[in-house]
């Protein structure tokens, strides 16, 4: 910083002005500091900046299965918004969410002088675990559903599989079957409650639920079982599924079957992902904005840090409408 000062012909205080963005400085000496600083290739000392404001503009993420593509596209959400914001993002990714691995995690990003915690990941035991924790510095939970127990964002589930459902009867479906993720994921608990209480608001049959596991293979197996179920006489017209590579998979299996998608099934997703409008045919689905997600995360660490008082947040679902689904035969 000193050669900085020196080659700009300014004060070393004038230099930490304009690298911490501070709006009391001259536009020609910003520029002539910026310039020294590009010219002799200065980059700041994190860990001294961190001693002298006490702010390490660094926030913590611990997420699971970041193969799956919610939580892959929740930590980009989160990592651009944290960078939007002057924040850069340190994440620990674990196998699963029990206790003793999230306070491992959360101890070591405050011993490495983090600003705030984010917590991502869908699981009952990390719910668990976050009743527990309590760190020197704000702890907020994403996409979690744990509105009592620490200050939160999510997306809509049960209002996103409502939508779904409700798409399916009013297209003539007597009613919806549902495969749902793994039992241990709230995310696919909050679509079973959302499934279930738009069938009983409408007073449809509630048919008895599949169990999946999130990956296509799941719904290959679901789907050629569906597939004997119908040639046995049951009426099986409209699934709602719990993510779209369990869709995926339900399909390829129903047309292997010889059962064509919608005309004799009608499937909905939920996600969105990049590859669902080229499904054949296009997946009907429940987009999740996993970008706003992201940004209204980084938004609730801010108004923690700030000392403000927070809500509950939401970011609501939006059903999109493809060539997968269409009226019941009559």
């Amino acid at each position: 910083m000193s050669d900085v000062a020196a080659r700009a012909g300014v004060s070393h205080q004038t230099v930490s002005r304009v690298v911490n963005g501070h709006p009391n400085v001259a536009a020609m000496t910003r520029e002539r500091v910026q310039r020294a600083i590009a010219e002799l290739g200065y980059r700041p000392n994190t860990a001294a900046r961190a001693l002298v404001t006490g702010s390490s503009r660094t926030i913590g993420l611990v997420t699971i299965n970041v193969n799956q593509y919610g939580p892959a596209q929740t930590l980009i959400g989160l990592e651009e918004a944290a960078r939007a914001a002057g924040y850069s993002l340190s994440v620990a990714i674990l196998d699963a969410g029990e206790f003793a691995d999230m306070r491992d995690a959360v101890d070591r990003f405050v011993a490495q002088s983090v600003d705030a915690v984010v917590v991502h990941t869908a699981s009952f035991q990390a719910v668990e675990a976050l009743r527990e924790l309590d760190p020197p510095v704000p702890l907020v939970a994403v996409q979690m559903g744990a509105e009592e127990v620490r200050p939160t964002v999510t997306v809509g589930q049960e209002a996103g599989a409502r939508l779904a459902v409700a798409h399916l009867l009013g297209l003539g479906h007597r009613t919806v079957h549902h495969l749902a993720g793994p039992a241990y994921s709230l995310e696919a608990q909050r679509r079973v409650q959302g499934w279930r209480c738009e069938l009983l608001a409408a007073g449809a049959p509630v048919p008895e639920l599949l169990h999946g596991d999130w990956w296509p293979g799941s719904g290959h197996r679901t789907g050629r079982l569906l597939a004997q179920r119908i040639r046995d006489g049951e009426d099986v017209t409209a699934v709602f599924v719990g993510n779209d590579q369990m869709a995926l998979g339900l399909m390829v299996a129903l047309h292997e079957e010889g059962l064509d998608v919608p005309g004799d099934v009608s499937v909905v997703g939920f996600d969105d992902v990049p590859e669902a409008p080229y499904f054949s045919p296009p997946l009907t689905t429940v987009r999740q904005d996993f970008a706003e997600l992201g940004r209204r995360g980084v938004e609730l660490v801010l108004a923690k840090l700030a000392g403000r008082d927070t809500l509950p947040d939401q970011v609501p679902p939006v059903l999109v409408v493809r060539g997968s689904t269409g009226p019941v035969r009559g």
